[in-house]
Formats: structure tokens, C-alpha cells, sequence
């Protein structure tokens, strides 16, 4: 088996029997994606991590490749890149956990005030805060990192509502008018793209924050600072944003009701070695005839 592999030193230490490796560059800046180049031959395997979109395109088209591995807990678009009988799998498991902490310090901090005070520099007035106690989360994206926030809210007292792709819109907008906070961890796919605009901002309660964690362009942004200015929206947290990087001097920079983090809500220190520890073992089941778990087979 011969698997193309992100160029890392923890990938590249792998011991991987029967398998040969070869190497793409990986989480290069603009100015190098122009120059990456994939090694020649074809490949059975696809181990994909910070890949160009450019060689990701290349890549899937090479003869004789059988699957993907995404080592990401969103697809974004890779069912609509792969040929007809390629299998795809991603990896949740490197992300629940982190996402998951991230949404509910995020959630923490909104209530108690912190985005707001940690931009003043004098003694006032505490201004609006709140407790999770009885809160209404509604979770747009409801799956493994869902349930993973759901455990975490539970003590705090949050009402949790989880929408997927099996929720009717009659059920969406029902959950989309009791929200307190609507917190999105929806992959970025065709029906998905900027589903949160003027309509659906408009459902939210007076007041409601948005969290983003999933994709940017999930977000009509000029609607975001609509809702913002008119006082119809409380806040926003956003791990992820549109356009990205948010650009200096953007008008939702210095918002004390905004909080921005620049997409780390999956990042720890030890990402590197967890993310080849796992590429390892799916390619293991595989060279064995083993079925990995995390074959992609919905949306969402």
C-alpha cells in the first residue's frame, strides 16, 4: 500500500508495515502554496492535514487511490472533490474534546461578562450578566462534539437543543426562536453555506449570542453586524470567520460583545503526535482488511 502523508516529523517517525509513505507539504503560507508540488506515482491512500486545495484536487485524481483520511472533524466539500467509489473517512475523535471546552468556556464567558471586562481599563458599572442556569443552547450541528458540550453544560444547569440533518425546519425554527445562545458546529457544504444570515438572525430571541465554531462562511457576515448594530444580537463568539484571517480593521474587531479566536477551538500542544498516532492506527485497520468507524457516509 502506498499512502501520501502530510510532511511532519511525527509522520514521518511512523513505523507502518506494509506500507510505503510518501510526503506533501503541508500547513504552508499563501506564498509557498504556489510552489508545493505531490510526489509522483500513484497512491492507494490519503492521509490529509493543512494539504493546499490545489494538490488536494490533484490528489484525488490520481489513478488507483482508494481512500481518504481527513484528519479533521469537518468534510468541507471532500464528498463533492472524491471520484465515485472512493471511501472517506475523518477523525472527530482528535477534536471532540477541545471543540467541546471550547464552545463551553466560550459559552462561561459571555455570561459572566469577561469578553466586555477584559477590554476596559477602570472600575464600572458590572452591566448585564447571566448564569447557564435554565439557558437555552441550541447546538446547530448536533454530533459528536454536541454531545461531548451536552455532558459538559449538563452541571451548569443549560438546556440543551441539538439540530441535524434529520431536523425538519419546522423544527429548526421552533428551536431557533427559543434560543439563548445558538452555537454552530455545522460542516461547510453546499446547503450550508452561509445558512445563518438576515433570516435566520432575525428568529434568534432579542439578545441571543451567536458562538461559531464550525466555518466561516456558515455566516452571512454584512447580516452578523447587522444584527449586531441594531442591538438584536447580544454577541458573538467566533473561532472561525468570514473572510479568514479577519482582515486588520474589520468592523467586527474591537467589539466588547465580540469575542474572536483565530480557528484554535481544536488546537492542543500535543495535535501533531495525537493526529499521526491516529492516521497510524486507521491505516493499520486498513492494511488489514478492517473497516475504520469514521467512514463519512451523511452530511451531517
Amino acid at each position: 500500500m502506498r499512502v501520501l502523508m502530510p510532511d511532519r516529523p511525527e509522520f514521518r517517525t511512523l513505523t507502518l508495515p506494509g506500507v510505503e509513505t510518501v510526503f506533501y507539504p503541508s500547513f504552508v503560507s499563501r506564498d509557498e502554496r504556489q510552489s508545493a508540488v505531490l510526489p509522483a506515482g500513484d497512491v492507494d491512500g490519503l492521509v490529509a492535514w493543512g494539504m493546499p486545495r490545489t494538490l488536494r484536487r490533484e490528489a484525488v485524481q490520481r489513478p488507483g487511490l482508494k481512500w481518504v483520511l481527513t484528519l479533521t472533524a469537518g468534510i468541507d466539500g471532500w464528498k463533492a472533490d472524491l471520484p465515485e467509489g472512493v471511501a472517506l473517512y475523518n477523525a472527530h475523535e482528535l477534536h471532540d474534546a477541545a471543540v467541546a471546552q471550547h464552545a463551553a468556556a466560550a459559552l462561561l464567558s459571555s455570561g459572566r461578562g469577561l469578553i466586555r471586562f477584559a477590554q476596559t481599563r477602570s472600575w464600572g458599572k458590572p452591566g448585564s450578566l447571566w448564569t447557564l442556569k435554565g439557558r437555552r443552547v441550541v447546538v446547530w450541528g448536533y454530533g459528536h462534539i454536541g454531545r461531548e458540550l451536552a455532558t459538559l453544560l449538563a452541571p451548569f444547569g443549560a438546556e440543551l437543543i441539538g439540530l441535524n440533518s434529520r431536523s425538519t425546519p419546522a423544527e429548526i425554527d421552533d428551536a431557533l426562536r427559543q434560543a439563548d445562545d445558538l452555537v454552530l458546529l455545522l460542516p461547510l457544504t453546499a446547503q450550508t453555506r452561509f445558512i445563518v444570515g438576515q433570516e435566520v438572525l432575525g428568529k434568534l430571541r432579542a439578545g441571543s449570542w451567536l458562538h461559531n465554531f464550525g466555518r466561516g462562511e456558515l455566516v452571512d457576515t454584512a447580516a452578523l453586524l447587522a444584527a449586531l448594530d441594531s442591538g438584536h444580537l447580544g454577541g458573538a463568539v467566533l473561532d472561525v470567520t468570514d473572510p479568514e484571517p479577519l482582515p486588520e480593521g474589520h468592523p467586527l474587531w474591537g467589539r466588547e460583545n465580540v469575542l474572536i479566536t483565530p480557528h484554535i477551538a481544536s488546537t492542543t500542544d500535543d495535535m501533531s503526535a495525537r493526529a499521526a498516532g491516529y492516521a497510524a492506527e486507521v491505516i493499520g485497520q486498513l492494511t488489514r482488511g478492517q473497516e475504520p468507524k469514521n467512514r463519512v457516509r451523511g452530511e451531517y
